[in-house]
């Protein structure tokens, strides 16, 4: 799983788990290689939406070299309709989540398709990090104005969507472990209700 350049992965933050056999969601396609094809590897049946036929021509080749099945959708994120209500077990959206006019919406929309107390995994820049150009020790941007979303925001919209978080990492680059702030934001909230 890719959470990023230089940040922990799967085997250290265990945000995803075991996924054999389960319905699983990927939000958009991360700048990174496709969560989507190392979700399908480790034997899930996988879904990936995304508004780029960029981005998805690409994750297709990548799912043909590997081997492994993926079904690509091209939509808005917050276009779920293509899947049916309660029935994904995760859905998994990595640094796609701050280019979403209407989180809210998204939000609503990936609570309809999980399970019950299935996982919303989202994993973004820190709103913090986003405030400075690099290793500048000088904030150029008023917090949460370069990201579109705040963790308070975050953890609200969250709530508004009838889910409860139950992880919440504030990660830093593994090259970087004293920089001044996390660069990374990941968030792992259960379905409430059906």
């Amino acid at each position: 799983m890719w959470f990023g350049d230089d940040i922990a992965g799967e085997r250290d933050l265990r945000l995803v788990g075991d996924v054999r056999g389960k319905r699983v969601l990927e939000l958009g396609l991360p700048p990174g290689p496709p969560n989507s094809v190392a979700l399908a590897q480790a034997g899930a049946r996988v879904i990936a939406v995304d508004n780029s036929l960029d981005r998805i021509a690409a994750a297709r080749r990548a799912a043909e070299s590997a081997g492994v099945r993926v079904e690509f959708q091209h939509a808005e994120l917050f276009q779920l309709g293509f899947a049916t209500s309660s029935s994904l077990d995760l859905v998994l959206c990595v640094e796609r989540l701050t280019g979403v006019d209407d989180v809210d919406r998204l939000l609503r929309q990936a609570h309809r398709v999980l399970k019950p107390e299935a996982a919303l995994v989202a994993v973004l820049e820190h709103p913090a990090h986003a405030m400075f150009d690099g290793d500048e020790p000088i904030a150029r941007r008023r917090y949460g104005t370069a990201t579109n979303i705040t963790i308070g925001d975050l953890c609200m919209s969250l709530q508004r969507s009838n889910f409860a978080i139950d992880v919440l990492y504030e990660l830093y680059a593994n090259s970087k472990p004293r920089a001044m702030v996390p660069c990374t934001l990941a968030v792992r909230a259960r379905k409430l209700g059906s």
